[in-house]
């Protein structure tokens, strides 16, 4: 392992060879993902809801054995490590999966004593933030998708890549990767990778005259289907999102923005610099009309649309008055919860709707097809600012192997989101997720379009503060479009620093 203190050695090569020998059609001659062809452990060109369906199940893998390469089984140490695992309001699989790995670890590892802190997801950064600054940081850590740029960026975290723990960087997503590298320099391994879809209640669709079995195929036909459904049934087409500082808006207003060739910076580029600005360009300006179309000409969103996060979203949808929103697998389960509670005859309509719920990929645009990519990473702190002064460089590595190895990195994410090593998409455990969870092959299906918010210590600022403020000027008739996209632009280049 290549990292500024030299403590790692160069290894488990033999490991990525073992999954290498496991690879489907590798010869991926046009990648779309810009990614070098070999080494590729599924065709990422192939990549639908059919193909991921295909893989499932038809690899297994020996993660102890892949990860005995790296540290031998018989290693003697310690290892640290934070995380945010399952809580009380988490299905119990989750907390059984979870259990189950910490044994499987003992197992592999008998020698290896752990000292492991389960954190909520809302305390962790801030735990961690005065852990460092108190030199009592664990060894390891796993973090949301961009909390780990910031520490990266104040020089805490050490170097690491899929390699230092046997594995190959084509073995994880490239949007993944993106989100794990800062100034060139890999920081962390991904986890689990998230995604969504565009869901849409089939029975609207059939009786305002559209396609009930099919979405809108780009931006531009998903604001004329809303229209059309405001027009012909005075109910909201379109769920949009676009309440200030709340993590929905981004979540749901970039990949429209990228779709039509937008960014905030120039995120959505092959290899963005994160220097240039593109929330003023002709693709932002576009999309940021298209919202403008829906929200103030066809009235075809919510009015309510300005303090709106995707959770008010639910219950218009659940009571058929709502056509169209971007969510989670997750979402479906929630409309079922919904639907248990409610009584008489708003019984029978949530019944209706969940019976014409459908799942379906994100529209076009005219760049490209988009989602923000979201999900997990596992990071190395720094030996100067661990608890102690303790740091256990084998430790370390066998817990970073055997999280992101394709066994446990699909077993991991079993409910919310998907593995971050591509090999756990053949696993049998991987086939066992299609066959339970409802609509998983769809937002799975759209990993490919994922793109990741800039990996910048001001990225928060700018998705949760400067792009629902460009929208809440435009949708509120405070600027026109030109006029906001051009106030963002300039906020965003005084975040960062001006160029």
């Amino acid at each position: 392992m290549t990292h500024s203190q030299g403590r790692f050695t160069r290894s488990g090569w033999a490991c990525a060879r073992r999954v290498s020998a496991y690879a489907l059609a590798t010869a991926t001659t046009a990648s779309m993902l810009s990614l070098p062809a070999m080494a590729q452990t599924v065709d990422l060109s192939k990549w639908s809801p059919e193909y991921v369906k295909s893989i499932a199940g038809t690899h297994t893998f020996d993660t102890n054995g892949d990860c005995a390469a790296v540290v031998p089984a018989d290693y003697k140490g310690k290892v640290s490590y934070w995380y945010t695992g399952p809580f009380e309001a988490d299905p119990e699989i989750a907390h059984k999966v979870d259990k189950d790995f910490w044994e499987a670890f003992k197992a592999a590892y008998p020698n290896i004593e752990t000292d492991v802190q389960s954190i909520t997801y809302n305390e962790l950064l801030d735990k961690f933030r005065t852990s460092l600054l108190g030199n009592a940081a664990p060894m390891v850590v796993r973090l949301q998708i961009l909390g780990g740029v910031e520490f990266s960026a104040k020089g805490y975290l050490n170097p690491l890549k899929p390699e230092d723990v046997g594995y190959s960087s084509s073995d994880f997503w490239p949007g993944a990767m993106k989100s794990v590298t800062y100034d060139g320099v890999p920081y962390g391994i991904p986890t689990n990778n998230e995604t969504m879809a565009l869901i849409w209640n089939a029975k609207i669709f059939k009786d305002a005259g559209l396609d009930p079995e099919n979405p809108p195929a780009t931006w531009d036909d998903l604001v004329t289907y809303s229209k059309t459904i405001k027009d012909k049934l005075g109910i909201s087409g379109y769920g949009l999102v676009a309440k200030q500082n709340a993590g929905n808006t981004p979540f749901r207003f970039m990949p429209q923005l990228w779709a039509y060739g937008g960014g905030a910076l120039d995120e959505a580029a092959d290899s963005p610099s994160y220097t240039d600005v593109w929330v003023n360009n002709d693709g932002s300006k576009a999309a940021l009309q298209a919202a403008v179309q829906m929200y103030v000409t066809d009235k075809s969103a919510p009015t309510s649309a300005l303090t709106n996060t995707q959770a008010e979203n639910q219950a218009p949808f659940i009571a058929g008055q709502l056509a169209m929103m971007i969510a989670h697998p997750s979402e479906y389960a929630r409309m079922v919860d919904l639907s248990s509670k409610a009584t008489g005859a708003d019984k029978a309509v949530a019944d209706e709707v969940i019976e014409n719920m459908r799942y379906g990929l994100i529209p076009e645009g005219p760049a490209r097809r988009a989602v923000v990519f979201g999900g997990s990473n596992i990071h190395v702190v720094k030996p100067e600012y661990v608890n102690g002064g303790a740091y256990d460089e084998q430790a370390v590595k066998a817990l970073v192997c055997m999280w992101t190895s394709p066994e446990w990195s699909t077993k991991l994410a079993w409910t919310g989101s998907n593995p971050g090593h591509l090999g756990g998409f053949t696993t049998e455990w991987m086939k066992e997720r299609l066959d339970t969870i409802k609509f998983l092959d769809v937002t799975t299906s759209m990993l490919p379009n994922g793109i990741p918010f800039p990996v910048l210590p001001e990225s928060p600022e700018i998705m949760n503060i400067v792009i629902p403020d460009m929208m809440q000027n435009a949708l509120t008739g405070a600027m026109t479009v030109d006029e906001a996209v051009n106030d963002a632009a300039a906020k965003i280049e005084e975040i960062i620093g001006g160029f």
